[in-house]
C-alpha cells in the first residue's frame, strides 16, 4: 500500500505541480471548448489522454520504446499549440463536431507519456514489478486531471453561463493563453541548434 501511495502521490504531482506546467497547458487548451454540462465528455476525453500517457509510458519504461528526451520536451508544447490552434477553428461545439478531440486527448497523450519515462524508470527498484507502480502513478495522473479539468468547467460556468460571456471569446482567451505559452516553449526547446 505504501507503493501505492508514493506513486500516486507521483502522479497527482505530475499534473498539479507547477512544474508540469507543459501538462496543464495541454489540459486547459484540450478542456477549453467544454462546459459544465458536458462533464462527462470531458471525462473520457481525460481518460483518453491518460490511456495515451500510460500506454508510451510503459513502453518506455520496458525499453520497448526510446526517443530522445530533447526531441519528446520540444514535442510537448506543439501538442499544446495544434490543439489550441483547432479550438480557434470550431465553428460550433456540439459533440459531433468536436470527436477530432478524442484522438487528440489519445494521440497527445501518447507523446506527453514519453516526456516522465526516464525519470519514473530510474525511481524503480530493479527487482520491483512496474505494473503496480505504472497502475498507482496512472491513477495519480488521472485523478490530478478531473482536479484540474473541474476547475476549469467550474471557471466556464461563471463565465460563460453566470457573466454571459460569450462561449467563443472564452475559448479564445484560454486557447490564445495555452497558445502563447507553449509558443515560448517550443522556441526555448526547439532541439535543432
Amino acid at each position: 500500500m505504501q507503493d501505492f501511495a508514493f506513486y500516486f502521490k507521483l502522479g497527482w504531482q505530475h499534473i498539479i505541480s507547477l512544474d508540469a506546467l507543459d501538462h496543464l497547458l495541454f489540459i486547459l487548451a484540450l478542456s477549453a471548448i467544454y462546459l459544465l454540462s458536458n462533464w462527462r465528455q470531458v471525462l473520457v476525453l481525460v481518460t483518453a489522454f491518460t490511456i495515451g500517457h500510460s500506454l508510451t509510458l510503459a513502453l518506455s519504461v520496458y525499453e520497448i520504446l526510446a526517443v530522445k528526451d530533447s526531441l519528446v520536451e520540444f514535442l510537448i508544447p506543439c501538442t499544446i499549440i495544434i490543439t489550441a490552434v483547432f479550438n480557434f477553428f470550431q465553428k460550433d461545439f456540439t459533440p459531433k463536431s468536436l470527436r477530432l478531440n478524442y484522438f487528440l486527448a489519445l494521440f497527445f497523450g501518447l507523446i506527453h507519456g514519453l516526456g516522465f519515462a526516464n525519470t519514473i524508470r530510474f525511481m524503480l527498484a530493479k527487482n520491483q514489478g512496474i505494473g503496480w507502480s505504472l497502475f498507482s502513478f496512472n491513477i495519480g495522473l488521472e485523478a490530478g486531471q478531473i482536479v484540474v479539468v473541474m476547475c476549469i468547467l467550474l471557471l466556464s460556468f461563471l463565465i460563460v453561463n453566470k457573466w454571459q460571456v460569450k462561449r467563443k471569446w472564452w475559448v479564445w482567451a484560454l486557447s490564445g493563453v495555452a497558445f502563447c505559452i507553449a509558443l515560448k516553449m517550443v522556441v526555448e526547446r526547439n532541439p535543432i541548434p
